[in-house]
């Protein structure tokens, strides 16, 4: 019996001893797994199951607070010393943050007061701010969507400069938690925006900012897939410090550059990492390397202490690497490798861009920029880090057609979206409006195709086909109408003045619909019977504004897609008005009328000069006979600046010079000039010679000057000359003039 009970105790004691074991066993690897769980999770395959496959025993809360939850001195925040209800509370905020949207962390009322307004925080004193982030700050307050005044803003953007969060870089910024929770309108940052280009640091480069971004929207390069939270964050390229404020370097591709193919297949020059993260697709590249078609060239040679780590590779990678010069490389590839660096973008990718040259991406789980509205299928090939030797088949497979439709689509791209700072900060903002007023939002046709979602205005309309750009696209012609506005600044005093004629003229036209007068002249209206007789119904409309830009406001009571402009003055027949107006049925995209101006490089002076002289060249139709689609309109009054009307007005003059401006940045293409009478150039010289303003000195001088600052506004001159002169059907031929189709346009 006393053996039995020895037995007994003895085997209670054995099984306390091995539960206690079990369980400090079970508690270490709790520990091991929470501080490095990623790396114990990786399958036989080398791979990261999913999080839902994740052992029970992680507590997704815990990893998160210890890769998350810490200060900017990497200290891990102490729950422990908090009560619980403060502990609910964190836990809370940090998985609302976490999956934050427009519609959980965002405040839509802030935009119903001024519409989207975006207010920039003063810069405190002592700050200093990197180069790159002085050119994002000065784009914004360059818009038509910046405001000073923190009350009417919909948006924030710090005056700290967060481009830089790597802690070895000198641009880092530190305090910024305590910097950013002392502004006033911080709000744990919600509606506020916050821009990076770098985070993390050797040798992990985690995503991580170093403070805590709240509910602030984060428009981030290189940031994955896990990181990004759909429709809220925004993923911006990286670009380099060197990256212009405005407008930036053309693309490559030329109009001319048939076959489509290149003297190189696949290409990629850059460093090789020998430690650390980025370093696998790097140091697999030479598998793919042939010399001859596929050029993949890595270098050791970075970094103070490359040597010490140097391989037996290195030396041969090094001196095969300096044999090719990179940027006749990107020329002449039809595609460029672009794999992940450090981090999950590169340089490489906006250099493939500009250079026409179809990146092939290999960064898995890179969320790509612009994700959100651009169809990156169009423009690159994306490949999976993993089937790196697949690669070479791939490329081989495109066909020509394929590969000249991709590498198109990269120029539309660099051009609209990525060829300066300026449009890459827009484009941000513009996405982010777009889910705001998401009933009146761009949608994808509008954001790949020409001219981009920069120049497409949601608020004009929802319907792709009432803008000029997608009539071929869609299959749809302009409507077979138009409207004239008629700019009126002298009285009406006699049935005699040209006024009077071009009514009459413009009215038996039997494509005009209606005919608006801007009555912007000091003198009282005219009385209804002064007025000419018409089959068209004429409304005048007095001055709300004599501004010289309210020529080209968006009156609701233009319905036509087509607007005649004209100045009172002009000398036009019916003849000349039908033979434009079925030209421009054909260009519904550009302007295209009658006087013609052009710009030239006054190299004397060093800047951009106007010249009126009838030559063969033009860059310019002016806007007193021309037709144009009435969205231009609409462009003209809300896309560009106040600063530029103020000067149009205050000048009283130049404003058909920045319609042209406007017209010719949106279509990349010159105006269209169409044949005039012999009478019109006379008349022309005749009113100079009088009373006309085109004899004035100061008149050209006030246009140049013009030209100069909206080119600066700009960023870039984009007239273009043209040589294209259309003239009438059968206008020279020897047939009989019955058989003449616009008989009155007998004369250049």
């Amino acid at each position: 019996m006393q053996a039995k009970k020895r037995y007994l105790l003895v085997s209670l004691g054995a099984c306390l001893l091995l539960l206690v074991y079990l369980g400090g066993l079970q508690i270490g690897e709790f520990h091991q797994h929470r501080h490095h769980p990623r790396h114990l999770l990786k399958n036989p395959s080398g791979q990261y199951p999913q999080r839902q496959h994740w052992p029970q025993w992680i507590n997704p809360l815990s990893t998160y607070l210890d890769s998350e939850e810490k200060d900017e001195d990497g200290s891990q925040l102490q729950l422990r010393h908090a009560s619980p209800r403060e502990r609910r509370e964190i836990r809370a905020n940090i998985y609302k943050n976490r999956k934050c949207r427009m519609d959980t962390c965002f405040d839509f009322s802030l935009c119903q007061r001024s519409g989207f307004k975006v207010y920039i925080y003063p810069l405190q004193k002592g700050e200093k701010i990197s180069e790159s982030y002085q050119k994002i700050l000065t784009t914004i307050e360059e818009s038509r969507l910046y405001t000073s005044d923190p009350s009417q803003a919909c948006m924030f953007v710090l005056s700290i400069d967060t481009l830089d969060r790597d802690q070895l870089s000198v641009q880092y910024v530190h305090s910024v938690k305590v910097k950013i929770q002392s502004l006033p309108q911080w709000n744990n940052g919600r509606n506020h925006l916050i821009f990076n280009l770098y985070s993390g640091t050797w040798p992990d480069y985690t995503e991580d900012l170093g403070f805590d971004i709240g509910q602030a929207i984060l428009a981030k390069a290189s940031i994955g897939m896990d990181n990004f939270r759909p429709n809220f964050d925004v993923s911006i390229p990286l670009f380099s410090k060197d990256h212009p404020q405005k407008e930036g370097e053309k693309g490559y591709l030329t109009f001319n550059n048939v076959p489509p193919s290149r003297k190189y297949l696949l290409v990629f020059k850059g460093k090789r990492y020998l430690t650390g993260i980025g370093s696998e697709t790097r140091n697999s590249l030479y598998h793919v390397h042939n010399g001859e078609d596929i050029i993949l060239l890595t270098t050791c040679k970075h970094g103070k202490d490359w040597e010490k780590h140097k391989d037996t590779r290195c030396d041969k990678d090094n001196d095969e690497y300096a044999k090719f010069d990179f940027a006749q490389l990107l020329h002449n590839s039809s595609f460029c490798l672009v794999p992940r660096g450090r981090r999950l973008g590169s340089f490489r990718f906006l250099e493939a861009l500009q250079a026409a040259c179809i990146p092939v991406l290999l960064s898995n789980g890179w969320e790509l920029p612009f994700s959100e509205t651009i169809d990156w299928s169009k423009a690159a090939v994306i490949g999976d880090e993993r089937l790196l030797l697949q690669i070479p088949s791939i490329t081989r497979s495109v066909d020509y057609d394929k590969i000249l439709a991709l590498r198109q689509q990269t120029q539309f791209l660099w051009d609209a979206y990525f060829s300066s700072v300026e449009k890459i900060v827009l484009t941000t903002l513009e996405i982010i409006q777009d889910r705001i007023y998401s009933h009146i939002s761009r949608n994808k046709l509008m954001w790949n195709s020409l001219p981009g979602g920069l120049y497409i205005l949601p608020q004009f309309s929802t319907n792709s086909a009432e803008f000029p750009f997608y009539y071929s696209v869609l299959g749809k012609s302009p409507s077979q109408e138009f409207t004239a506005v008629i700019q009126v600044v002298t009285p009406l005093m006699s049935q005699s003045q040209p006024i009077v004629k071009l009514l009459l003229a413009v009215a038996k036209s039997k494509y005009c619909a209606q005919i608006i007068v801007l009555w912007n002249c000091d003198k009282p209206l005219p009385l209804k019977n002064k007025w000419p007789s018409t089959l068209v119904p004429i409304t005048v409309i007095e001055g709300e504004s004599k501004t010289m830009s309210s020529r080209f406001f968006p009156h609701d009571i233009i319905q036509t897609d087509a607007v005649l402009s004209l100045d009172e003055d002009t000398v036009l027949s019916t003849n000349e008005v039908d033979f434009s107006f079925i030209v421009w049925h054909s260009f519904p995209d550009r302007i295209v009328g009658y006087p013609a101006r052009s710009h030239y490089w006054d190299n004397s002076k060093g800047r951009w000069g106007y010249t009126s002289k009838w030559t063969n060249e033009y860059s310019m139709v002016l806007t007193g006979a021309s037709f144009y689609h009435r969205y231009y309109h609409y462009l003209y009054t809300h896309y560009l600046p106040t600063s530029l009307h103020n000067m149009v007005d205050h000048m009283a003059n130049c404003e058909d010079i920045l319609m042209n401006f406007l017209v010719s940045a949106v279509t990349k293409l010159p105006p269209i000039k169409v044949t005039q009478k012999k009478q019109y150039k006379e008349t022309m010289m005749q009113q100079g010679s009088k009373t006309s303003r085109w004899a004035d000195p100061d008149h050209f001088a006030q246009r140049q000057t013009c030209m100069n600052s909206f080119s600066s506004w700009f960023g870039f001159m984009p007239l273009l000359h043209s040589q294209m002169r259309l003239d009438p059907v059968l206008f020279k031929d020897q047939v009989s003039i019955l058989r003449k189709k616009y008989r009155d346009i007998e004369r250049l």
